[in-house]
């Protein structure tokens, strides 16, 4: 596992991009946001279902992508805090503080993934 610290404390380490390394990931996610798992694992049957009957491996490294990204962020204060205060406002009466979060969450979700495609 690697990690970096140019953007503050983190809960765990990055995971290298390894099917080990990403089960014990996941494994300290249940730690960290068990709020998360039941999520993960519904959308990976449904990728796993999806590579058999496409006969193509896109949908699991999709998956894959997608929830080294959701680790990212909630392996790291600094964007957890991001993406809740974020969602929290996406559906704020005032149009102007709705769109603020939705530019924000996007951020965030750019973020996560750049780090995790580095």
């Amino acid at each position: 596992m690697r990690t970096r610290s140019d953007h503050g404390h983190e809960l765990i380490p990055r995971p290298e991009k390894t099917p080990e390394a990403l089960r014990a990931a996941i494994a300290a996610l249940a730690a960290i946001a068990p709020d998360r798992l039941e999520k993960m694992q519904a959308e990976k049957d449904e990728a796993f279902a999806k590579a058999v009957e496409w006969q193509s491996v896109t949908p699991v490294q999709s998956w894959v992508l997608i929830w080294a990204r959701e680790i990212e962020i909630a392996r790291r204060p600094d964007l957890s805090t991001r993406y809740a205060d974020a969602k929290s406002n996406l559906e704020h009466e005032d149009p102007t503080t709705a769109q603020e979060a939705l530019r924000e969450l996007s951020a965030v979700l750019d973020e996560a993934l750049k780090a995790v495609r580095a």
